[in-house]
């Protein structure tokens, strides 16, 4: 009798088991829906703090447009700024040639402008002095986004002077990079204006954006920074080279000592001798 008994409570336990499974999966599904809900409402509050982030950076866009504006008038006086900003700034000078450099040379000021819906876009401008690559004074490029939503960019069609285009560079005027590479086009830092291919990612536009223009001064002084540096070790070298002078100096009085004890013990041994032979 024990052994249906047994059978029985086996069938009852998993009878109990499958019952459990089905609450523990309901429960699962209820909190599934919970957790639905409550990510609807976490992400409607992202979506308000959006609003809201939005509305601050354009307040404080406009407050800095005025500082913008005396940083540029202040940079104007001095030669050479942004062509050396661009040099000393690591990204930037991997897109420069020779030629490149010579006409930023030419370069006198750069903006940077936000549009007032600034998740709509932005544009950068070049302006330049007469000089002798192309007619433009000034050059532009655009991002922003199009009918469908989707990120593209304009710019400013550069009207090069004959003989002076250094998107098509002959291969007397490639950089060295270009030189290893003589069945491609040289590439320039003027070719980013015809460049459109991938507007919602471009390096360049977003590292003047976002790296260079809200602080251009930091790479301008990049040459003082490591002269300070470089002034610094030599000044630690020295330190160095006085100490091991001093280390010398004293080896060497200990090395005369040394001699001077061992000649007074030599003498001592000496007279000792001679008073014995007596």
């Amino acid at each position: 009798m024990s052994a249906p008994a047994a059978k029985l409570s086996k069938k009852e336990v998993n009878s109990n088991h499958d019952g459990a499974d089905e609450t523990s999966e309901k429960e699962q599904q209820e909190a599934i829906e919970h957790i639905d809900e409550v990510q609807n409402e976490i992400d409607r509050l992202n979506e308000q703090a959006s609003e809201e982030i939005l509305k601050v950076e354009q307040k404080y866009n406009k407050l800095r447009q005025p500082f913008f504006q005396k940083r540029s008038e202040l940079i104007a006086k001095i030669p050479n700024f942004w062509v050396t900003t661009f040099v000393n700034h690591p990204q930037v000078s991997a897109l420069l040639g020779e030629e490149d450099e010579e006409a930023l040379h030419y370069l006198t000021r750069v903006e940077v402008t936000e549009f007032e819906d600034i998740k709509s876009g932005y544009r950068i401008d070049f302006n330049f002095d007469e000089n002798p690559y192309f007619e433009n004074k000034v050059l532009s490029k655009e991002f922003h986004l199009n009918e469908s939503g989707d990120p593209s960019s304009k710019s400013t069609e550069i009207k090069w002077k004959a003989g002076k285009d250094l998107t098509k560079r002959s291969s007397s005027t490639q950089n060295k990079a270009s030189r290893k590479r003589q069945h491609e086009e040289p590439e320039s830092f003027f070719t980013w204006f015809t460049d459109h291919s991938d507007a919602g990612a471009d390096e360049l536009g977003e590292v003047i954006k976002d790296d260079i223009w809200p602080n251009p001064l930091q790479y301008y002084l990049v040459p003082d920074m490591e002269d300070e540096e470089n002034e610094g070790e030599e000044d630690d070298d020295d330190e160095e080279e006085g100490l091991e002078d001093i280390d010398e100096e004293g080896d060497e009085d200990e090395v005369e000592g040394e001699e001077d004890d061992d000649e007074d013990e030599e003498g001592e041994e000496a007279e000792e001798d001679e008073g014995e032979d007596d």
